[in-house]
Protein backbone atom coordinates (compact mmCIF):
# COMPACT_ATOMS: atom_id res chain seq x y z
CA UNK A 1 0.00 0.00 0.00
CA UNK A 2 0.88 3.66 -0.98
CA UNK A 3 -0.24 6.03 1.13
CA UNK A 4 0.62 10.12 0.70
CA UNK A 5 0.32 12.33 4.09
CA UNK A 6 -1.16 15.51 2.60
CA UNK A 7 -2.20 19.02 3.43
CA UNK A 8 -1.62 22.39 1.75
CA UNK A 9 -1.70 23.52 5.32
CA UNK A 10 1.04 23.99 7.41
CA UNK A 11 1.68 22.88 11.40
CA UNK A 12 -1.20 20.31 10.87
CA UNK A 13 1.32 17.28 12.21
CA UNK A 14 2.07 15.66 8.43
CA UNK A 15 5.73 14.27 9.59
CA UNK A 16 4.83 13.14 13.17
CA UNK A 17 1.72 11.12 11.52
CA UNK A 18 4.03 10.01 8.33
CA UNK A 19 6.70 9.00 11.21
CA UNK A 20 4.76 7.39 13.93
CA UNK A 21 2.09 5.21 11.22
CA UNK A 22 5.38 4.19 9.53
CA UNK A 23 7.03 2.97 13.08
CA UNK A 24 3.98 1.04 14.00
CA UNK A 25 3.72 -0.91 10.83
CA UNK A 26 7.04 -1.59 11.08
CA UNK A 27 6.59 -3.09 14.76
CA UNK A 28 3.73 -5.14 13.74
CA UNK A 29 6.32 -7.01 10.93
CA UNK A 30 5.38 -5.45 7.62
CA UNK A 31 8.15 -3.89 5.53
CA UNK A 32 7.84 -0.28 5.74
CA UNK A 33 9.35 2.64 3.68
CA UNK A 34 9.03 5.89 4.62
CA UNK A 35 9.56 8.33 1.24
CA UNK A 36 10.26 12.13 2.29
CA UNK A 37 9.44 14.78 -0.21
CA UNK A 38 9.31 17.54 2.28
CA UNK A 39 12.93 19.76 1.53
CA UNK A 40 12.48 20.95 5.73
CA UNK A 41 13.33 16.62 6.10
CA UNK A 42 11.60 16.29 9.21
CA UNK A 43 10.76 12.91 8.80
CA UNK A 44 14.32 12.31 7.62
CA UNK A 45 15.68 13.92 11.06
CA UNK A 46 13.63 12.13 13.15
CA UNK A 47 14.30 8.61 12.22
CA UNK A 48 17.85 9.11 11.10
CA UNK A 49 19.08 11.81 14.05
CA UNK A 50 22.33 8.96 14.71
CA UNK A 51 23.03 9.34 10.47
CA UNK A 52 23.37 13.47 10.83
CA UNK A 53 26.55 15.38 10.80
CA UNK A 54 27.19 16.57 14.33
CA UNK A 55 26.81 20.51 14.23
CA UNK A 56 24.62 20.41 11.40
CA UNK A 57 20.30 20.86 11.58
CA UNK A 58 20.00 19.81 8.23
CA UNK A 59 19.98 15.85 6.80
CA UNK A 60 22.62 15.71 4.19
CA UNK A 61 22.65 11.65 3.32
CA UNK A 62 23.96 11.14 0.38
CA UNK A 63 22.00 9.27 -2.24
CA UNK A 64 18.71 11.69 -1.46
CA UNK A 65 15.60 12.02 -3.35
CA UNK A 66 17.22 15.19 -4.41
CA UNK A 67 19.76 13.32 -6.34
CA UNK A 68 16.91 11.02 -7.63
CA UNK A 69 15.07 13.35 -9.05
CA UNK A 70 18.03 15.76 -10.88
CA UNK A 71 19.21 11.89 -12.48
CA UNK A 72 16.13 12.24 -14.80
CA UNK A 73 16.64 15.67 -15.68
CA UNK A 74 19.98 14.25 -18.43
CA UNK A 75 19.46 11.88 -20.97
CA UNK A 76 23.36 11.17 -20.86
CA UNK A 77 23.13 9.41 -17.26
CA UNK A 78 22.13 6.21 -16.68
CA UNK A 79 19.12 6.43 -14.01
CA UNK A 80 19.71 4.58 -11.10
CA UNK A 81 16.51 2.75 -9.60
CA UNK A 82 14.82 3.83 -6.51
CA UNK A 83 16.24 1.18 -4.27
CA UNK A 84 19.31 3.29 -4.23
CA UNK A 85 18.78 5.99 -2.46
CA UNK A 86 17.14 3.81 0.16
CA UNK A 87 18.76 4.24 3.92
CA UNK A 88 18.28 1.51 6.69
CA UNK A 89 17.20 3.14 9.66
CA UNK A 90 17.42 1.89 13.76
CA UNK A 91 14.15 0.57 14.01
CA UNK A 92 13.48 -2.84 12.64
CA UNK A 93 11.87 -3.55 9.23
CA UNK A 94 11.85 0.57 8.80
CA UNK A 95 14.01 2.56 5.85
CA UNK A 96 13.82 5.61 4.47
CA UNK A 97 14.20 7.77 1.73
CA UNK A 98 15.85 11.00 3.02
CA UNK A 99 15.09 14.12 1.32
CA UNK A 100 16.90 17.29 0.45
CA UNK A 101 16.66 20.93 1.51
CA UNK A 102 17.59 21.51 -2.18
CA UNK A 103 14.44 19.97 -3.75
CA UNK A 104 12.89 23.72 -4.71
CA UNK A 105 16.07 24.52 -6.76
CA UNK A 106 15.34 22.01 -8.97
CA UNK A 107 11.24 21.97 -9.28
CA UNK A 108 11.25 24.84 -12.04
CA UNK A 109 13.64 22.48 -14.34
CA UNK A 110 11.58 19.43 -13.56
CA UNK A 111 7.96 20.90 -14.25
CA UNK A 112 9.52 22.86 -17.77
CA UNK A 113 10.91 18.57 -18.82
CA UNK A 114 7.40 17.29 -17.58
CA UNK A 115 9.20 14.46 -14.87
CA UNK A 116 5.83 14.62 -13.14
CA UNK A 117 5.33 10.65 -13.72
CA UNK A 118 8.73 10.11 -13.13
CA UNK A 119 8.43 8.85 -9.11
CA UNK A 120 5.05 6.87 -9.97
CA UNK A 121 7.03 4.65 -12.43
CA UNK A 122 9.95 4.25 -10.07
CA UNK A 123 8.07 4.13 -6.71
CA UNK A 124 5.18 1.45 -8.18
CA UNK A 125 8.28 -1.10 -9.07
CA UNK A 126 10.49 -0.57 -5.51
CA UNK A 127 7.14 -0.96 -3.32
CA UNK A 128 6.82 -4.39 -4.29
CA UNK A 129 9.80 -4.97 -2.02
CA UNK A 130 8.12 -3.20 1.11
CA UNK A 131 4.51 -3.76 2.22
CA UNK A 132 3.98 -0.61 3.40
CA UNK A 133 4.96 3.11 1.90
CA UNK A 134 4.67 6.18 3.70
CA UNK A 135 4.84 9.50 2.07
CA UNK A 136 5.57 12.59 4.10
CA UNK A 137 5.06 15.74 1.58
CA UNK A 138 5.36 19.80 1.81
CA UNK A 139 2.60 22.11 2.63
CA UNK A 140 2.17 22.86 -0.46
CA UNK A 141 0.61 21.75 -3.79
CA UNK A 142 3.44 21.91 -5.81
CA UNK A 143 5.63 19.35 -8.43
CA UNK A 144 6.75 17.17 -5.71
CA UNK A 145 3.44 17.12 -3.53
CA UNK A 146 1.87 16.46 -7.22
CA UNK A 147 4.07 13.57 -8.23
CA UNK A 148 3.24 11.99 -4.52
CA UNK A 149 -0.34 11.84 -5.44
CA UNK A 150 0.12 10.57 -8.79
CA UNK A 151 2.49 7.51 -7.25
CA UNK A 152 -0.15 7.18 -4.13
CA UNK A 153 -2.77 4.61 -4.09
CA UNK A 154 -4.50 6.45 -1.49
CA UNK A 155 -4.22 10.04 0.76
CA UNK A 156 -4.43 10.56 4.54
CA UNK A 157 -5.36 14.14 4.95
CA UNK A 158 -4.67 15.56 8.80
CA UNK A 159 -6.80 17.87 9.92
CA UNK A 160 -6.03 20.02 13.07
CA UNK A 161 -9.51 21.23 14.43
CA UNK A 162 -9.99 25.09 13.67
CA UNK A 163 -11.83 27.22 11.26
CA UNK A 164 -9.10 27.94 8.85
CA UNK A 165 -7.96 24.42 8.04
CA UNK A 166 -11.70 23.72 7.56
CA UNK A 167 -11.46 26.00 4.52
CA UNK A 168 -7.98 24.55 3.62
CA UNK A 169 -9.95 21.12 3.80
CA UNK A 170 -11.86 22.09 0.73
CA UNK A 171 -9.85 23.14 -1.38
CA UNK A 172 -7.31 20.40 -0.32
CA UNK A 173 -10.56 18.01 -1.51
CA UNK A 174 -10.63 19.79 -4.85
CA UNK A 175 -6.88 19.34 -5.06
CA UNK A 176 -6.84 15.84 -4.79
CA UNK A 177 -10.38 15.39 -7.05
CA UNK A 178 -8.70 17.40 -9.66
CA UNK A 179 -5.60 14.63 -9.50
CA UNK A 180 -7.60 11.66 -9.59
CA UNK A 181 -9.41 12.96 -13.16
CA UNK A 182 -6.01 13.96 -14.53
CA UNK A 183 -3.40 11.95 -13.34
CA UNK A 184 -4.66 8.90 -11.40
CA UNK A 185 -8.13 7.25 -11.60
CA UNK A 186 -7.11 4.82 -8.73
CA UNK A 187 -6.55 7.57 -6.18
CA UNK A 188 -8.57 8.14 -3.41
CA UNK A 189 -9.21 10.11 0.02
CA UNK A 190 -8.58 6.93 2.77
CA UNK A 191 -9.40 9.56 5.36
CA UNK A 192 -8.97 12.85 7.15
CA UNK A 193 -6.91 12.36 10.58
CA UNK A 194 -8.19 14.40 13.04
CA UNK A 195 -5.08 15.84 15.02
CA UNK A 196 -4.32 17.11 18.50
CA UNK A 197 -8.06 16.35 19.32
CA UNK A 198 -8.63 18.51 22.83
CA UNK A 199 -12.14 16.13 23.84
CA UNK A 200 -13.36 18.50 26.13
CA UNK A 201 -13.03 21.92 24.08
CA UNK A 202 -16.52 22.63 22.32
CA UNK A 203 -15.19 24.49 18.64
CA UNK A 204 -13.10 20.61 17.57
CA UNK A 205 -16.39 18.54 18.67
CA UNK A 206 -18.15 20.55 16.72
CA UNK A 207 -16.28 20.87 13.24
CA UNK A 208 -15.60 16.90 13.49
CA UNK A 209 -19.34 16.16 13.91
CA UNK A 210 -20.64 18.28 10.78
CA UNK A 211 -17.61 17.16 8.86
CA UNK A 212 -19.19 13.29 9.55
CA UNK A 213 -22.66 15.12 8.69
CA UNK A 214 -21.17 16.58 5.71
CA UNK A 215 -20.20 12.81 4.74
CA UNK A 216 -16.47 13.92 4.99
CA UNK A 217 -14.30 10.16 5.85
CA UNK A 218 -13.26 11.33 8.94
CA UNK A 219 -10.95 8.43 11.21
CA UNK A 220 -12.85 7.40 14.11
CA UNK A 221 -9.47 7.30 15.81
CA UNK A 222 -8.46 10.91 17.10
CA UNK A 223 -5.14 11.79 18.01
CA UNK A 224 -4.82 13.40 21.02
CA UNK A 225 -2.73 16.72 21.80
CA UNK A 226 0.05 15.22 24.73
CA UNK A 227 3.97 17.42 24.99
CA UNK A 228 4.98 13.03 24.44
CA UNK A 229 5.09 14.34 21.15
CA UNK A 230 7.41 17.12 21.50
CA UNK A 231 10.03 14.39 23.03
CA UNK A 232 9.84 12.20 20.75
CA UNK A 233 11.06 14.55 17.77
CA UNK A 234 13.88 15.79 20.50
CA UNK A 235 14.84 12.25 20.78
CA UNK A 236 14.47 11.00 17.43
CA UNK A 237 12.77 7.84 18.75
CA UNK A 238 8.82 7.40 17.09
CA UNK A 239 6.49 6.68 20.09
CA UNK A 240 6.26 3.11 19.60
CA UNK A 241 9.79 2.60 20.93
CA UNK A 242 9.79 5.99 23.22
CA UNK A 243 6.40 5.53 25.48
CA UNK A 244 4.99 2.08 23.94
CA UNK A 245 2.25 2.39 26.91
CA UNK A 246 1.48 5.81 26.58
CA UNK A 247 -1.96 7.12 25.32
CA UNK A 248 -1.17 8.83 22.08
CA UNK A 249 0.67 5.51 21.08
CA UNK A 250 -1.91 4.00 21.59
CA UNK A 251 -4.03 6.21 19.53
CA UNK A 252 -1.37 5.70 16.58
CA UNK A 253 -1.77 1.92 17.02
CA UNK A 254 -5.79 1.87 16.62
CA UNK A 255 -5.26 4.29 13.99
CA UNK A 256 -2.92 1.98 11.78
CA UNK A 257 -5.44 -0.78 12.85
CA UNK A 258 -8.31 1.37 11.49
CA UNK A 259 -6.03 1.55 7.92
CA UNK A 260 -6.37 -2.35 8.11
CA UNK A 261 -10.15 -2.49 8.16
Amino acid sequence: MRRVIFNQKGGVGKSSITVNLAAMAASRGKRTLILDLDPQCNASQYVLADKLTPGRESVELNPNIGQFFVQTLSFKLKERPLSDYVHATAFENLSIIPSNAELMEIEQMLESKHKIYKLAGALKQLSRQYDEVFIDTAPAFNFFTLSALIAAETCLIPFDCDAFSRRALYTLLENIQETRSDHNDELKVEGIIVNQFQPRASLPQKLVEELRVEGQPVMRTMLSSSVIMRESHERSLPLIHLAPRHKLTEEFGALYDELQD
